[in-house]
């Protein structure tokens, strides 16, 4: 069944969910192909602490995602894209056929051993999706888990959250979303027989961590509508999930929790952090009826994690440490932080970032001035040894290492010129072997490609790292260069210098990539990140408008050629630019962006807002309220000419709801004062992380490529 609906021009078909036949696509019938969207207004007032604002474009908002205006006027932006991208169209389908041509096909991961099994996911062909096995230890045989291909039929997005296999290997736990809305179903398949057991949990995280009886699981429950995780079930196998025990209820829903099991296989850990606190509940795997007890109780301004080994603890805590140090307590005393010991003391000028624990060794990730390093430390000697890598600014983190009794540790290595490396370190000699490096198809030499990490200064004084990577016979040094500038900048998320195939596309045809690494993230430590959040946001934005220039002064690009990109929170970041210095931009690109923050952080409905509190501020409090409104991209939108724009939002997004950026999309249409291009894609079957599968992603790569080029006059 079909209905037509008329939207700017646009004549949209839409099939009714009782469509009787399910090959019939969705097809707009088109005039006016060239007419941007224009979308009705009805005024919404809302008003706080005495101040009013009006929104013309909430109608927009539909959490069941059914409004049949709605749909008709998503379909219509994504015709309006299609045709102004049209003349591009054989070019991105290049630009896609180079991106995904440099990707081996038949792939696979560094096996893993677990309870002496080996477990590796393996690609092949053009599948989107890998085939999990495994095989024991000493045995060539392999057995499949899961064919997630085979899985994925039929749905228009898939993925599988992981799986997890009892203690005595012989079952999995395993969920899945066929909706990308983070919300998964757990199954379990008897790995003995193939054969699916009955039991189903609903609406979960899609973890499950099993105790060591083999017989009970814990995972976490999530609220549908804001699609927290408050609450932790046991499940008995072989019962009905409405019979399950709730075993913990988080109550303040400016928490996230997790589930996790220690690497030794003794204690179960429920995780719980917000912004600025956290820590652990703990419980004994071999006494799933047990209660589960707190490691420490939750402190304000406190952050902790723990590792077992042994009889002792080794945390991770920013107690009295700005920048975390890591300290070691019996496993009887862990409420008792006066007999917390010092094993890594803190280092104001160091910030330790993670580590990993094994039976003589433990492994820590640092960073000094921005730098990575992993220090090996003798757990015999107290003696430490740097790991040696190759090139001078790279990304590094800690891999998977489940076994404490190991001997060696794996670390995942990469930078701007280094493609994807899985290195083994034997603990005692520091020896590196190279298990693993992603191959670059397509002739990729990495002498080719040059990286640099610089410092701007910022208005204030402060200095902003900036990694640049670029392919040197291309790269003139004059200021001629096309620039393609991206920044995060938020949550303490720190986004390293790391490889990145698609990326090639753009060195090879002379853009110089900078990575801004802005306040916000963590890279020069935690108070980097203090400085820009809540009344520090708009450090951020700042920052990133003074790299522009200042890579612009250095003479790594030219002044109008100039796009820069960010997603999410950093399409806050993008929106916030976009109003303030609009001129310093040819094009900029807008991922799943969080543009309308007062409405939003008002909404405790919408999923995440109440976790974000101490990320963004309350708005309920005024102070707030008013600094947040200073910069919310959505309320800020005016008369004046912005830069080429493209947007992408995903309809079933559960971190940015769909509505963010199509409101903002039709308000800019409506305020602004030039001629440039403002176009707007949604993926009526993604969420927040765009596309499954490994290939069908990089279609938005090359979509943004070509509409970056094609501002730049390059076609091929």
């Amino acid at each position: 069944m079909k209905k037509a609906y008329l939207v700017a021009g646009f004549v949209v078909i839409i099939l009714s969910a009782c469509s009787d036949n399910s090959n019939e696509e969705i097809l707009p019938e088109m005039n006016e192909v060239n007419t941007a969207p224009i979308a009705k207004k009805i005024p919404y007032e809302m008003e706080i602490h005495g101040h009013k604002r009006v929104d013309d474009y909430y109608w927009m908002r539909d959490d069941e995602r059914k409004n049949p205006e709605m749909l008709a006027h998503l379909e219509a932006e994504n015709a309006y894209l299609k045709s102004k991208m049209s003349h591009t169209e054989e070019f991105q389908e290049t630009l896609y056929n180079e991106i995904v041509g440099r990707i081996k096909k038949d792939d696979s991961s560094v096996p893993v051993k677990r309870r002496g099994y080996w477990y590796q996911a393996k690609y092949d062909g053009e599948n989107e999706y890998p085939v999990h096995v495994r095989w024991k230890d000493g045995e060539e045989a392999q057995e499949t888990l899961f064919d997630v291909n085979q899985m994925a039929k039929g749905h228009g997005y898939f993925n599988l959250s992981g799986y997890s296999v009892s203690e005595d290997n012989n079952i999995a736990a395993f969920g899945t979303d066929t909706v990308s809305r983070r919300m998964y179903q757990i199954e379990f398949k008897d790995l003995q027989s193939g054969e699916m057991l009955g039991d189903k949990l609903a609406e979960t995280s899609g973890r499950a961590v099993w105790a060591n009886d083999n017989q009970h699981v814990f995972y976490i429950k999530k609220d549908p509508q804001t699609l927290l995780g408050q609450e932790v079930y046991r499940h008995k196998l072989g019962t009905d999930q409405s019979e399950d025990a709730l075993v913990y209820k988080e109550e303040d829903t400016s928490f996230y929790m997790a589930l996790s099991k220690s690497r030794d296989g003794t204690v179960i850990y429920i995780h719980h952090s917000s912004t600025t606190k956290s820590g652990v509940s703990i419980l004994d795997a071999d006494a799933p009826l047990d209660d589960l007890k707190p490691f420490l109780p939750l402190e304000d301004d406190h952050e902790y994690a723990v590792e077992k080994l042994g009889d002792d603890y080794y945390i991770y805590t920013n107690w009295n440490a700005q920048n975390f140090r890591i300290m070691k307590v019996a496993k009887n005393q862990t409420d008792d932080k006066s007999a917390w010991q010092d094993v890594v003391a803190h280092n104001s000028d160091v910030y330790v970032e993670d580590f990993t624990i094994f039976e003589n060794a433990l492994v820590i990730k640092e960073k000094e001035n921005g730098e990575n390093r992993v220090r090996v430390m003798s757990l015999v000697s107290g003696e430490s040894e740097t790991l040696r890598f190759d090139d001078p600014v790279f990304s590094v983190y800690l891999s998977n290492n489940p076994e404490v009794t190991s001997g060696s540790v794996r670390i995942l290595y990469s930078s701007l010129t280094t493609p994807s490396t899985v290195y083994e370190f034997d603990l005692a000699s520091f020896d590196r072997r190279q298990l693993k490096q992603d191959e670059v198809l397509g002739g990729f030499d990495a002498t080719n490609y040059q990286s640099e990490r610089i410092f701007i200064e910022a208005r204030d004084g402060a200095k902003i790292p900036v990694s640049i990577v670029y392919r040197k016979d291309m790269y003139k040094g004059d200021g001629s260069n096309p620039i393609f500038q991206y920044a995060y900048g938020s949550y303490g998320s720190t986004i390293e210098p790391s490889f990145s195939g698609a990326r090639l596309s753009l060195l090879d045809r002379g853009v110089v990539y900078a990575l801004s690494h802005i306040r916000g993230s963590q890279m020069l430590g935690r108070p980097w990140y203090e400085d820009g959040k809540l009344f520090n946001k708009k450090n951020s934005f700042t920052d990133f408008i003074d790299v522009t220039k200042g890579l612009v002064a250095g003479n790594y690009g030219h002044k109008d050629k100039v796009y820069a990109m960010g997603g999410s929170a950093g399409g806050l970041l993008m929106g916030a630019v976009l109003n303030m210095a609009p001129e310093l931009y040819l094009g900029v690109g807008a991922h799943v962006p969080f543009v309308d923050v007062i409405t939003t952080m008002l909404d405790t409905s919408i999923p995440l807002t109440t976790n974000e509190y101490d990320e963004w501020g309350n708005p309920n409090i005024k102070e707030y309220y008013d600094y947040m409104l200073s910069y919310s991209p959505y309320d800020h939108v005016e008369a004046k000419d912005y830069p080429n724009i493209l947007v992408t939002t995903g309809l079933h997004d559960s971190q940015v709801q769909y509505f963010e950026p199509m409101k903002w999309v039709a308000k800019l249409r409506e305020y602004k004062t030039d001629d440039n291009l403002l176009v707007f894609e949604t993926d009526m079957e993604a969420g927040h992380g765009g596309a499954s599968g490994r290939f069908k992603r990089y279609k938005q790569s090359a979509l943004e490529y070509a509409f970056y080029f094609d501002l730049l006059g390059i076609t091929e």
